[in-house]
Parts: structure tokens; sequence; C-alpha cells
């Protein structure tokens, strides 16, 4: 009989982790005891197995939620064990775990919250060892109910006697409650309290109906309510958030009904019913069932943005309606997720509010995530709750140092390596404003807390001097004396997509196509339609789009009509785009671009101005909308046409002296031709989808990565890949998003790897 020392590293808190290890020797009728602490789970143990066929066991038929990323075995003194017990958490002060993120509520759960002979049919809080909120409300580390908002809750004798059964689904469930020591609803209006303890439901149900609109708590923060079929409620809702015509998500009561409305391959339902439950982006159907106002929901949009009842109180109130609620983040647009009871602020958004007496420590939207419609390529648009904070990637080699990452602007993260432990923020929105600012630095304090306030070696930051993190990580290394690295933009964008692939440490030559709309240059420049090749910690600008005048600053990107005119400014009979503007504008603007020493290679400015030449979007009211409503141009055409007919502007594989200017050219000539907009908006996509593979055929490169906010666009991917694979060992993001989000983590990679 020998003993060993088991540590196990990963996601292993908050997932049932030791009542399973209990369970699994106690049936092998093996003493010793499991622990939980900062720096995994360790487990003792007597045996005269094999241990690392019992080990192997063990990691192999694991609970479903936990992600294990490393095993250490050891042998040790010999101690006699007369049973196996399950300790009391042991505390450290060198985290090296990873955070676990808030899960959807579990089948389990389901079928107790409608099963009348259940103690807790029809608990709004309902929770297990298997689902509920995690990250969003932990305090501290490690993972028990004294360091999370649960603290303050007084567990009734039935809920602590499962509480410390290792035999029971809720064994050291620290989200665990039910009627008789409850979470607690509440009922506000207009700032008074209308009712404590609030328990009828259906009178929500009513209100929804009576077009109001409720502002509910959630895990990460309120969201705004209405019904999904009230024109008039929607556009109220419009108009309380500022939000003119981006999309509101649907939240469906069952995936049945939501089949009548869009779209959906196994990919996108097993996305749906994941722990994450996310917001999945869905083609809409031309014949849905429903009679939601879609015209109000997602104008001039080919996808709706849908997620299924993720926690209790959801799952009751929508199995009570019977039909689709908005359900969009408790703000003003562009102002961070409400997410504490802030009843005087939400009173300015909503009719009624749902409050509930457990806090949220930290606020996180919906994750998003979009699958193409005929490769079933997954794409994470936003990576938030259900999904952040930890990274987990086994196969990088990552270093001792303590590195902070602060990120980019827009869409921003930071990133934190931390114990060879990658942990990557949610998803933080533009840093451009003040609310977003302190947001930003709030979950970077909370963040910094639970990992013990770590000393970091290194802090990195973008180029560009005028973002906010860019300013705060230099604060913040002058601060604590620590050194301050640059990183162009680009460049992460590329390294972190080569990290996600484990391509970092190949020998062979690789290709790099990031294209977004902003990001500063190594010359000074916007660069944004770049390709770089790679090899060996070598990074070589290989190409990029020719450069155009880049004036305006942030109008720029805000008014598409100023991309289409900076690209056309000295092309003979340019009515179309000279029509939108006043002749004051025109001279004005004619003058900056003769003037301006700036220049922009931005691929995310060339599909605003092409979206602003095809269908007249001159403006923009959020980031984005332009180069969407172009996708979902071309998306009809090819729908209408089975995904079928493909043409490009290129007749051969030859690239003009000017890409941008050819095309712009032949799409004003086939607007003149009388071509339909959507047949012009496909071929467009075609057409640049081309330019990349020729351009990689010059490369000599067979392998190709591609991030950068562009490649969220899923038609430009469905070509890229039919275009491309035959030649070609295509890489996209697989766990980040390939707009800025993920620019944190590729400034850790490019760190690390990098021999510039």
């Amino acid at each position: 009989m020998k003993t060993y020392q088991i540590q196990i590293k990963g996601v292993v808190q908050g997932v049932g982790f030791r009542p399973y290890v209990y369970q699994f020797f106690t049936s092998k009728n093996t003493n010793g005891w499991v622990n939980n602490t900062s720096n995994g789970v360790f487990i003792q143990i007597n045996t005269s197995k094999d241990i690392y066929i019992l080990i192997d066991e063990l990691v192999k038929n694991a609970p479903k939620l936990a992600v294990i990323i490393e095993v250490n075995i050891k042998e040790i003194d010999t101690i006699n064990f007369d049973d196996f017990t399950i300790c009391l958490s042991d505390d450290n002060f060198n985290i090296q775990l990873l955070l676990t993120p808030d899960f959807a509520i579990c089948s389990d759960c389901i079928n107790e919250l409608n099963d009348p002979n259940n103690r807790r049919f029809q608990y709004p809080f309902i929770t297990c060892t298997n689902c509920g909120p995690r990250y969003s409300i932990i305090k501290d580390l490690p993972y028990d109910r004294d360091t999370t908002t649960m603290k303050n809750f007084t567990m009734c004798k039935m809920c602590k006697d499962e509480y410390e059964n290792p035999l029971n689904r809720r064994y050291y469930s620290q989200t665990n409650s039910c009627k008789e020591c409850k979470v607690a609803l509440s009922l506000y209006k207009e700032n008074e309290l209308l009712e404590e303890n609030f328990t009828n439901l259906d009178f929500i149900v009513e209100q929804w109906h009576k077009g109001k609109i409720i502002a509910i708590k959630g895990i990460g923060g309120y969201l705004l309510t209405c019904d999904a079929t009230n024109r008039e409620s929607i556009k109220r809702l419009r108009k309380i958030k500022n939000r003119p015509t981006k999309p509101f998500a649907l939240m469906y009561h069952d995936i049945y009904e939501l089949g009548e409305d869009v779209e959906m391959g196994i990919g996108e339902k097993l996305e749906l019913e994941s722990v994450a439950s996310p917001i999945v982006l869905l083609s809409i159907k031309s014949d849905r069932m429903t009679p939601i106002i879609i015209e109000e929901i997602a104008p001039k949009l080919n996808i709706l943005g849908v997620m299924m009842p993720y926690t209790p109180l959801f799952k009751l109130l929508l199995d009570k309606f019977k039909k689709p609620i908005v359900a969009t983040s408790g703000n003003i647009s562009n102002n961070t997720i409400i997410y504490k009871d802030e009843i005087s602020e939400l009173s300015k958004i909503s009719d009624y509010i749902l409050c509930n007496n457990r806090e949220i420590v930290i606020p996180q939207d919906d994750s998003i995530v979009r699958y193409s419609s005929i490769k079933s390529y997954r794409t994470i648009i936003r990576r938030s709750r259900g999904l952040a904070p930890s990274y987990i990637n086994p196969n990088l080699k990552l270093s001792k140092n303590t590195i902070l990452a602060m990120g980019a602007m827009l869409k921003s993260t930071f990133s934190i390596l931390h114990n060879k432990n990658i942990h990557i923020s949610q998803y933080l929105g533009n840093t451009n404003a003040l609310e977003a600012e302190n947001n930003y630095k709030n979950t970077f304090n909370h963040l910094e807390k639970l990992l013990k306030k770590p000393n970091f070696n290194t802090v990195l930051v973008d180029k560009h001097p005028n973002y906010f993190t860019t300013q705060y990580g230099k604060e913040l290394a002058k601060s604590r004396n620590i050194n301050v690295v640059e990183i162009q933009h680009h460049k992460a964008h590329f390294f972190a997509v080569l990290a996600e692939n484990n391509l970092l440490e190949t020998d062979e030559k690789i290709l790099g196509v990031i294209f977004d709309g902003t990001g500063l240059g190594d010359d000074g420049n916007v660069w944004g339609g770049e390709f770089f090749t790679y090899k060996k910690g070598e990074i070589i600008r290989t190409s990029h789009l020719e450069e155009f005048p880049f004036i305006l600053g942030d109008k720029l990107p805000k008014e598409p009509r100023i991309s289409a005119f900076v690209m056309t400014v000295n092309m003979d009979n340019n009515t179309i785009v000279k029509n939108k503007f006043s002749e004051i504008e025109w001279k004005i603007y004619s003058k900056l671009v003769e003037t301006t020493s700036v220049k922009s290679s931005s691929v995310g400015r060339l599909f605003d101005a092409v979206a602003s030449i095809i269908l007249g979007i001159d403006k923009q009211s959020y980031e984005g909308e332009a180069a969407m409503k172009l996708e979902s141009a071309a998306y009809r055409y090819f729908r209408k046409n089975n995904f079928t007919k493909y043409y490009s502007y290129f007749k051969e594989d030859v690239l003009p002296n000017n890409f941008y200017k050819f095309v712009i050219e032949n799409i004003i000539k086939d607007l003149k031709k009388g071509f339909q907009k959507d047949f012009i908006a496909a071929k467009f996509h075609i057409t640049l989808a081309h330019y990349i593979s020729i351009t990689a055929k010059k490369t000599g490169c067979k392998k190709i990565c591609f991030s950068g906010g562009v490649f969220q666009n899923q038609w430009l991917i469905e070509l890229i890949i039919s275009f491309m694979k035959r030649d070609f060992n295509l890489y996209f993001h697989k766990e980040l998003s390939p707009n800025d989000e993920n620019i944190s983590f590729g400034q850790i990679m490019y760190y690390l790897y990098a021999k510039e």
C-alpha cells in the first residue's frame, strides 16, 4: 500500500468535482481525502493499484462542466487513512486555478422546477452543483459560499443537509437555496417599492401583454424586456435606449417555437442549449410563424439574435408568456449594463423593475455566437457571460512571468498571465466613454483581487497613444514601477489567431490576413487591410490594401459616405458619391484630402464605402451597421440563387494596381447598368475573397490565418473556405472573437514569442 498526492488543475471549482472524487474513490474502497485550494484540487489516497490507471479513469469520467488541463501525481511518505473524506477549502496566496464562468440552468433543475411534488417547484432561483451563477457572484477565492454573495443567506435545515451530503447533487453547491431560505424577488415602479417577497409572476406576464417594459435582474446585470410582438413597445424601448436601428436580441420560451422563425442547424441548437447559453445569430425564415415585429427588432437584416431562458426566473416567466420577448441590456446605448440595484436609473428606462437580493459582483453582457450558413463554422462575436474569464489551451508554452495586457479601445478586454494560466476579461465595450472606463477599472481591480494582487512584471499596451487602455496601462506601470511595452494592433491580432491554433512554434512560413476598421500602424498611418508573414517569431508586413486619405478622425467610421468620398475623390463622373454631399462639404473635404498626411489601408472602411455606394447607407447609428447590412444584401442574393452562382470582378488571378479603386469603379458601372443591389453586394464579397486568395498564392504560404473584425462576416468566411480550402490550410479564431476582444491575448502572445 502506497500513499500518493494528486494535484488537478483547470476549471475544477464550482463544478461538482469534490463530490465526484469522493464518490469515485469510495466506490473503489480507497481511503484518503480531497481538498479545494487556490492551486486546484488536491487528493491524497492509499492504494496498491496502478496509480496512473486509476487517475486516468478518474479524469476520463470527470463532471461535464470540469475542464482539466494538468494532473500531477507523486508518491509521498506513507499515511494511513481510515476512510475517504472531503476537506474544507484551503486558501493560500499563490492562485493557480482557473475561474469558473456562470452556467445556465441544467435539465435536472428544470425538471424539479416543473415538478409540483418537488419542494423547489417554481422557485425562481433553483440551482445545483451543475448550474447557476459562479463568476458573477465571486468576491474572493477559493470558491466557497463565504467568498460569494450567498454568504448572507442562511440555509434551512433541508438545504444544509443537501449541502453537506457528498452523495447529493447539491453537495457544496454554493448557491443552494429554496423557498424556505430563499433569494427573494421585489417589485418596483417609478422608484417606489411595490412589493417585497414578490411571487406573483403572472403579474409580470400580464404587464408584457399590456405593452410594458420590464427591467429584470439576470446573472450579469439587468435586462430590459418587452413583448416581441408588440410594435409600440419595441418602438418605445428604442427611444428609451437611444438605439434607433441596432438589432435587439430575443428570448424564446422553447426551442420548438424558435424553430418556427429561424433556420437552425444542429450546432446552433446545441449552442443554444449549452451551459453557456449565449445569444446565437440565426438566419430569419421568410415564412416565419410567430408574429414578431422583425422590422422593428432587426431592421434591414436577415439575422436574428436569439437565446433561451438561461435562469430559472426567465424560464418560469417565458413558460407562462409563451411568446418571444425582447431581452436587451439594461442601459442607455453605449453605456455599461446596469448590474447594481440602481432603482432610480432603472426607473428612467422601464415601467417596472423586477429585482432580487442576490448581489452581482461584476457585470457581464450576454455572449454572442454565430455559425456560418453552409460550412457551420463557429465564430464567437462577443465573449462574456458563460464563457469568460478563463482561457484554456494546454498546448501553449507560457512564461512564469506575470503579465498584464491592456487590449484596445473598441470591444476592449484585458488579459492576465499568472502562474501559467491566462485570464481574459469579459467583453468591456467601447472604453471611449467615462462609464466604460470606470467599468474597465472596476473589472480589473476585481480580477486582480481574486488573483491576490499578483506582482506584474510587464504591462503591454497598444501603440495608439490616445486609447484609454494605453493611457491606463502606462499609469499602472508608472505607479508600480513596471516595464511598459507597446505592441502594434494588427500584429497582436495575428499572434492571437496563431496562438489559438498552436502555430507559434511551427517552422513553416504562415500568412496572416488581418482586416479590421482601425489600428495605428508602425508608420503612423491607420492600418486595417494587412497581410503579414510569420516564421519562427519573425513577422513581416508583406502587403496591404492600397492606402487612401484618412480625414476627420472619428467622424470617418460614423459616416460611410466619407469613406466613399476619400476612395473616389479623383474618380471621373462620380455623381453617385458627389450627390451625398453639399457643395460646401465637398469643397472642405476635398481640401482635407489634399492636405492630410495620414493614410489608411482599412478594409473596414472599404466595406463602409461600398455600403454607402450600393445601399445608400451614408451614416450609421451603431458600429458595423453598414457592413452588416451589406452582408445581409449579399445573403439575400445567395439565398435566392441557392448558393450556386458566384461572380467576381476578377476575370483572371491577376491583381489590379489599386484593388479598392478597381472594385468601386466596377460597382458603379454595375449600378449604372441597373444590376440589382443584392447581386452587386454579393459580387463585392466574392471579389474580396478572390483578392485574398490571389494574394495568398503570391506569398507561397500554405497556412493562412484570419483575424480582425471584418471576419465576423460569415458570408466572407463561407466564400474564403469555398475558394481556398483545396490549396491552403485555413485557420480562424476558435474560442476568442476575431474582433478587438482578442487584442489583449494577442499582446501577451506577441510579447512571449515575437523576435522583433
